[in-house]
C-alpha cells in the first residue's frame, strides 16, 4: 500500500474531488474517477477523519492522507487472439482492430474481446489502472467498426491519455461509407437544427446525444442542452452511383460520445452503409449503381465505419504521435464496387 500526503493549495475548487485531482502530483496518476472510487471505499482523510463523500467541501491548507492499496489481479481470462499492432513501448500500444471484435467484456460476450487478447499479450506484465492490474481502455470503438484504438499499460499513461481525450486534443478521423451525398449546396441539409458549414466543404453537426427514450440500446439527437455536448466534422472525399446516391466521407471528432458519428449522420439523412441501428430499413438505389455496387451496399453485412487515423502526444515524452490504419478488405471491396459504372 501507498500512502499519499496533499496539502490543499490555495482557492480549491468546492468538492474534495476536484481538488485533488487537481493538487495530487501528476506523478500519482490518480484521475479523479479513481480518486472518488478511493474516498467512496474510505480510503481518504482530511485533517485526520475520513472524508466518504466525494462532495464534501475542502478549504486551503487542509491535510489529506490517500491510502492506495497495491492492483489487484483482474478477473478476465486471458487469451491468445491475435492484434495487428502498430506501435508499443512500456506505457501504451496502438492496435488496428478489425470489425467484429468486442473492446471489453460484458454479460453477452464474456471472452473473445480485446482486453481477453490484450492480457494474453501482455501476459502479466501490467501496472495497476485503477487498482486492477489490466489495460487501460482509454476509447473505445463499436465491435462493428473497424480502426485504431491506444491502450495504456500504466496508470501514468491512462492518466495522461484520458486527459486529452476529455479535452478534445487528441486527433481522430474516420472514414464511412453514407446514403446519399452530404452538399453543402442542398437547402434540405442546411435547414436542418444543428447542422452548419464550416467552410472548405466541411459539414458540422452540433448537439446533443442521449439514450433514446424508448430505445435503450440507441443513442439520439437532443438540443436544448440536453444530452453530452457532440460535434462532428463531416467532408465529402468521393461521391458514388448517379446521381450521387452514396459517398465516402471523413468524419473529424471533435467529441467523442457513443455512436456519435453513426447518430450525426443519421439527423443528417445521410446513414451509414450497412448500419441496421441507425440506418433503418433505407433501400439501396439500384438503378443508380452498377449490379456490382449495388449488390456490395445491400449486402454489406456491418455499419462501413472505419477509425482510419489516430493522434495524440505521448503521455510521457510529449512526443506528437499520428498513426494511419488502411481500410479493411471488406471495405475497399464495397467501394471498389461502388466505383464500377452503372
Amino acid at each position: 500500500m501507498t500512502i499519499l500526503r496533499v496539502t490543499i493549495a490555495a482557492d480549491p475548487p468546492p468538492r474534495l474531488d476536484k481538488a485533488l485531482a487537481r493538487d495530487v502530483p501528476e506523478q500519482a496518476a490518480l484521475s479523479r474517477t479513481r480518486l472518488a472510487r478511493l474516498i467512496a471505499e474510505g480510503a481518504v482523510t482530511v485533517n485526520g477523519a475520513v472524508a466518504a463523500n466525494p462532495k464534501a467541501p475542502v478549504a486551503e491548507g487542509d491535510t489529506v492522507t490517500i491510502a492506495v492499496p497495491e492492483a489487484r489481479d483482474y478477473d478476465v481470462v486471458a487469451q491468445d487472439i491475435p492484434l495487428v499492432i502498430l506501435f508499443e513501448d512500456e506505457d501504451l500500444l496502438v492496435i488496428d482492430k478489425p470489425a467484429g471484435m468486442v473492446v471489453h467484456p460484458a454479460p453477452g460476450t464474456p471472452d473473445g474481446t480485446l482486453v481477453n487478447a490484450l492480457l494474453h499479450h501482455f501476459g502479466g506484465d501490467l501496472s495497476g489502472i485503477g487498482g486492477e492490474k489490466r489495460p487501460g481502455i482509454v476509447h473505445r470503438i463499436d465491435k462493428d467498426t473497424s480502426g485504431l484504438l491506444v491502450v495504456a499499460k500504466s496508470d501514468r499513461a491512462h492518466h495522461g491519455l484520458a486527459g486529452q481525450f476529455e479535452k478534445h486534443t487528441a486527433r481522430r478521423a474516420y472514414l464511412a461509407v453514407v446514403h446519399g451525398v452530404p452538399d453543402l449546396a442542398d437547402p434540405r441539409l442546411m435547414g436542418m437544427r444543428g447542422v452548419s458549414s464550416s467552410g472548405a466543404g466541411v459539414l458540422t453537426i452540433t448537439s446533443g446525444l442521449a439514450r433514446h427514450k424508448t430505445d435503450r440500446q440507441r443513442q439520439a439527437v437532443y438540443f436544448d442542452g440536453q444530452g453530452r455536448h457532440a460535434i462532428t466534422h463531416a467532408r465529402t472525399l468521393e461521391r458514388f452511383g448517379t446521381p450521387g446516391s452514396m459517398a465516402l466521407v471523413e468524419c473529424r471528432l471533435e467529441t467523442g460520445r457513443t455512436h456519435q458519428i453513426r447518430v450525426h449522420m443519421a439527423h443528417a439523412g445521410h446513414a451509414l452503409v450497412g448500419d441496421q441501428t441507425y440506418g433503418g430499413r433505407r433501400r439501396v438505389p439500384e438503378k443508380a449503381l452498377s449490379p456490382a455496387g449495388h449488390a456490395a451496399a445491400s449486402r454489406f453485412p456491418r455499419q462501413a465505419l472505419h477509425a482510419a487515423e489516430l493522434g495524440f502526444e505521448h503521455p510521457a515524452t510529449g512526443e506528437a504521435l499520428l498513426f494511419e490504419a488502411p481500410l479493411p478488405e471488406d471495405m475497399s471491396q464495397l467501394i471498389a464496387a461502388l466505383r464500377s459504372a452503372p
